[in-house]
């Protein structure tokens, strides 16, 4: 989490969590400041009183939002990187092929945090504290991944990483041209293979 505070969540009932689903499809199907209370309540069939006794306001159901993905993407990431196994290289590669994954599977339109943050804009919203927090956990996950690799530059490799990582989910929802994680992995596998060579032949990454 970012080093803003954490912002406040809320316990979930069956109510709540079928007005969690009903929010995050419409949320990232159709963005934040277009869909109403009125609508997320209609969907996920409760009434506008519920939504509010067990969220309080509409900016509440958003932070459970990015924070579900949040927690979601975290766990899907983990997992694929106890499978890429201890070396740092292959766990790199291992973060670019959850999020095709990921991607493929559950954001068809990009990335959930980059689309929220093109719409919250005052810096006081408690969901800034997520999105910036996925984004810096990220950006220490790949850094950390780089000081096992070349320690002198861990900071500048685990930041081109991040670039590539990110450029890639946004061109992934813009759909530019195809396979844009694919291709960002390729390129990562490239600086991967460069760097710390000083430490010896690095293992082969392709697979």
């Amino acid at each position: 989490m970012s080093s803003t505070q954490a912002p406040r969540r809320i316990t979930m009932t069956p109510g709540a969590r079928r007005v969690l689903r009903a929010a995050e499809r419409l949320f990232y199907e159709r963005g934040i400041h277009a869909v109403g209370v009125d609508l997320i309540a209609a969907e996920a069939g409760v009434t506008k009183k519920t939504l509010y006794d067990r969220f309080g306001s509409k900016e509440q159901v958003v932070v459970e939002y990015l924070a579900d993905r949040d927690e979601r993407w975290r766990a899907f990431l983990d997992r694929r990187l106890d499978l890429a196994g201890p070396d740092a290289r292959r766990r790199v590669l291992a973060v670019f092929d959850a999020s095709r994954e990921w991607s493929g599977e559950n954001s068809a339109r990009g990335c959930s945090m980059v689309n929220a943050h093109a719409e919250i804009s005052d810096p006081s919203h408690p969901a800034g504290a997520i999105i910036a927090g996925q984004k810096e956990w990220m950006l220490a996950l790949f850094t950390g991944l780089c000081e096992e690799i070349d320690p002198d530059g861990a900071a500048a490799l685990g930041r081109t990483l991040m670039l590539l990582h990110e450029g890639s989910l946004v061109a992934h929802g813009l759909r530019i041209f195809p396979d844009p994680i694919a291709h960002a992995r390729d390129r990562a596998r490239t600086l991967l293979e460069d760097a710390g060579r000083g430490g010896g032949r690095p293992p082969d990454v392709r697979r």
